[in-house]
């Protein structure tokens, strides 16, 4: 059994990780939590113990500074630890030289992210060709298990799909991933996760459409949807992660991800962004001062962790799927629903953070078992979703199934409206 667990980074996603580590440390062992600021690894772990979330008393619970650019104090410290897993969350900068950290030191690694360079944003597809699938021999080499993006979209959704491969479907036709938080934070204008990461997503649109990339324009594309407990939700077009493993992986037509948006936000967002605020192009201030206006702007938007005491309402994330089982037509959504204050009750978090927490820890719980211990680099829909989904739904992330009525896809079928929009030049 592999134990003894490194997670680095200590923003909301880690502090919620780390709390569920904590809950199941008498399978994972000791756990340390690294970042470049120890008081916020020291946060989490006053958290923690305010919450008592440690499970057994006699595993140490720890934090250590550390620059995880640099791969050999990476090895250092992971070696120092004698952790066997390390689960990367923090800034998705940093993914390669965790990777490459974990490869050398010989353990097991996973993300919740795709790798990003810092002056590159939204390059072209498949993303996870660029940088993670290029280190995959090496890792099949050294026998290194990496789980890439292995959160909640990506990561549990991508379970979903491969569990609708196993259990419900014989061939697929789309899958729709759908992302709304129907939930209000009291503040002007936040983002739920790093604000910097977060926003640079929505630069451009590269979607899965009749098995080829297509390029939109970012909230060009909505849809009204109506979601099992949270109602009727905007939602729009968007790029994300889980497109392009699942688009390698997955036997399947056309693949989109949804986002919900309020107007608001889509409102600030657009301000922002015409105003040069969203840019990740340095300049400089009449004192001479070079900055990058989306790390002001990080700057001063609200730290997402600190959202979690005043946020009410829940989030609904899932797989909208459709295909044949027994030559006839069938479409589910099979989905998630989280309540931002059930989250804080337990680990003093909101549920964005939460849903995206939760699953590395399960993981590492798979992989200290064994179970998802492959000695290779996989995308989720490459493993076994079974052990995982029981594991999520024995710890606060349950699934529920529900049966479709057929023509309900058919609502975001967007190749139309595409090919109009190309013709107009609006694309």
């Amino acid at each position: 059994m592999k134990q003894n667990v490194l997670i680095v980074g200590a923003g909301g996603v880690a502090h919620v990780a780390a709390h569920k580590c904590a809950q199941n440390n008498d399978i994972l062992g000791n756990i340390c939590i690294a970042s470049r600021t120890l008081s916020k690894c020291e946060r989490i772990i006053e958290s923690i113990h305010r919450k008592n979330s440690l499970k057994d008393k006699t595993k140490k619970l720890f934090a250590r500074q550390i620059d995880a650019k640099n791969i050999p104090e990476m090895v250092k410290l992971i070696k120092e630890t004698e952790s066997q897993i390390v689960i990367n969350l923090g800034t998705a900068y940093i993914n390669m030289s965790v990777l490459e950290a974990c490869i050398q030191a010989g353990v097991a690694y996973m993300d919740t992210a795709i790798h990003e360079e810092p002056d590159k944003v939204c390059e072209d597809p498949p993303w996870y060709g660029n940088y993670e699938w290029k280190r995959k021999d090496r890792c099949t080499q050294n026998g290194i298990t990496a789980i890439l993006g292995c959160g909640f979209d990506p990561g549990v959704v991508n379970a979903y799909v491969a569990y609708a491969v196993k259990h419900i479907f014989d061939s697929i036709d789309t899958i729709d991933i759908l992302d709304v938080n129907a939930g209000n934070h009291g503040k002007y204008f936040a983002t739920n996760f790093d604000p910097e990461i977060n926003l640079r997503e929505f630069t451009k649109v590269w979607t899965w459409i009749d098995r080829k990339w297509v390029q939109e324009k970012v909230h060009a594309i909505k849809r009204e949807f109506d979601f099992p407990v949270v109602g009727k939700q905007t939602v729009y077009l968007t790029g994300h992660d889980e497109l392009h493993s699942l688009s390698k992986n997955i036997d399947a037509n056309s693949i989109r991800f949804w986002m919900g948006f309020s107007d608001h936000y889509i409102n600030v967002f657009n301000v922002l962004t015409n105003l040069g605020l969203t840019s990740v192009k340095p300049v400089k201030t009449a004192e001479g001062v070079e900055v990058v206006p989306l790390k002001v702007l990080k700057a001063v938007l609200p730290d997402p962790l600190s959202l979690a005491p005043n946020y009410t309402g829940k989030t609904c994330i899932g797989c909208l799927i459709k295909g044949k089982k027994d030559g006839k037509d069938k479409e589910v959504f099979i989905y998630n629903i989280c309540d931002h204050q059930e989250c804080y009750k337990e680990v003093e978090s909101q549920a964005v953070c939460y849903t995206a927490g939760v699953p590395p820890a399960m993981a590492a719980i798979l992989i200290a078992k064994g179970i998802w211990d492959v000695k290779t680099m996989v995308n989720v829909e490459e493993l076994d979703p079974d052990p995982f989904i029981e594991l999520l739904n024995q710890n606060g992330l349950p699934t529920e199934i529900k049966e479709m009525p057929i023509g309900t896809a058919a609502i975001f079928d967007c190749r139309e409206e595409i090919r109009r929009r190309k013709e107009l030049g609006l694309s």
